[in-house]
């Protein structure tokens, strides 16, 4: 159904002959949601907060919120990305179904939306673009275009089945946004100087058709979480440290980049202020910049976004809410739960965890967040690829006395 003269066809606003039976919704309820549900019933958030089921999506990663409120979209490792629709405003998705089928997808992981109702999807080697997302969902045939052809996002021979989980943002200045995991535990040096030009471990941006591409940050490891603060526009990002160091070292960070070309310092550092071993003997850059906050170490912060909203109360307005994934090299497991960032006026941060529970006791997985979006009522949104899930987090001032 899929395939590179589908493509072809879209981008001439041409049918692809592809019948509406090939949207197939995705089942909602029966035995998957009362398993899910009774698992919800464990999470611990603050009082007058409450988790439900919003939807159930296979292989649920990377959120996209469309800015006309009619669908969400919801992206995968794998090769699809799916919408969600709640079509009669109850809190629920009455309608899941996998959008442009007939789009060959490889490793769709990063989704973000421009405020003018554009859908960019950065997969593993390639910048897709679907115009009037919101609109086209509805059938398998979809507005699509190329930003960054395939094979041009990085060098072909540096493809990897590792860190190849982008994510993306339109930034306040109209630029698409970009990070580009490096693909190995700690580079080799020999791979340093090619890295830093393509932008390969580090954050790039570039005009929304793909002109005047330029690295916007260096020194970082794989960063797949990134949001820009609403107040002063500056973009913020999460970044997952070095491997087999130890359970206690080195921490996960959250970091605050305040002008363009900036060193986060990977790979002389493996996260916050520990060096690798690998880089040891090496002089780090002078001008490294060392994150805001050390997150809990080998907890995989993944997606974070600053809260916009007026449902939950005051003092989280402005707050980064960001996803741990849970650890897998641990000997005690970490994470697996929703953190909120507070940020105080002196610039520094706090962290705490705000929903926790899939983490059972015997260190087994119950779910593993991976993104979270504020929807335009203000409630929360959380996937779960492990539970192949999106929850919905919302308020009730009555029921927190």
């Amino acid at each position: 159904m899929a395939s590179a003269d589908n493509l072809d066809q879209l981008q001439a606003m041409k049918s692809t002959g592809t019948p509406m039976a090939a949207l197939k919704p995705i089942p909602q309820g029966g035995n998957k949601a009362a398993a899910i549900n009774k698992t919800l019933e464990k999470i611990k958030l603050p009082p007058g907060f409450k988790i439900s089921l919003y939807a159930l999506v296979p292989d649920a990663r990377m959120l996209a919120v469309g800015p006309q409120g009619v669908v969400t979209f919801v992206s995968t490792r794998k090769d699809k990305i799916y919408s969600m629709k709640d079509s009669t405003a109850s809190g629920v998705a009455d309608e899941v179904k996998e959008f442009a089928p007939t789009v060959a997808k490889k490793n769709p992981n990063a989704i973000c939306f421009s405020k003018d109702g554009f859908l960019f999807s950065a997969e593993q080697n390639r910048v897709m673009i679907y115009p009037g997302a919101e609109f086209f969902y509805e059938t398998p045939d979809v507005a699509a275009g190329t930003v960054v052809k395939e094979g041009d996002l990085i060098p072909k021979e540096e493809e990897s089945f590792n860190h190849s989980a982008r994510t993306c943002r339109v930034g306040p200045d109209n630029k698409l946004y970009v990070s580009l995991g490096q693909p190995f535990n700690v580079p080799p040096v020999a791979k340093q100087d090619l890295y830093y030009k393509a932008g390969i471990g580090g954050i790039i941006r570039m005009d929304r058709d793909g002109s005047n591409r330029e690295v916007y940050a260096h020194g970082i490891r794989n960063s797949v979480g990134m949001d820009f603060d609403p107040k002063d526009k500056s973009l913020w990002f999460t970044d997952n440290q070095v491997d087999g160091m130890g359970d206690d070292t080195p921490p996960g960070e959250v970091n605050h980049i305040t002008k363009p070309g900036q060193n986060f310092g990977f790979p002389w550092y493996g996260g916050g202020h520990v060096r690798t071993v690998e880089y040891k003997d090496q002089t780090p850059p002078a001008d490294i910049v060392f994150p805001v906050v050390e997150m809990a170490p080998h907890a995989a912060d993944l997606g974070m976004n600053f809260y916009r909203g007026d449902m939950f109360p005051a003092q989280y307005k402005g707050a980064i809410f960001s996803a741990q994934h849970g650890s897998w090299n641990r000997t005690v497991p970490v994470g697996a739960r929703v953190m909120v960032t507070t940020m105080k006026p002196d610039g520094t941060a706090t962290t705490a965890p705000f929903a926790e529970g899939w983490l059972d006791e015997d260190g087994s997985y119950l779910g593993r967040p991976v993104d979270v979006a504020p929807m335009r009522d203000g409630s929360l949104l959380v996937s779960d690829d492990f539970a192949g899930a999106v929850y919905r987090i919302t308020y009730d001032q009555s029921a927190a006395k």
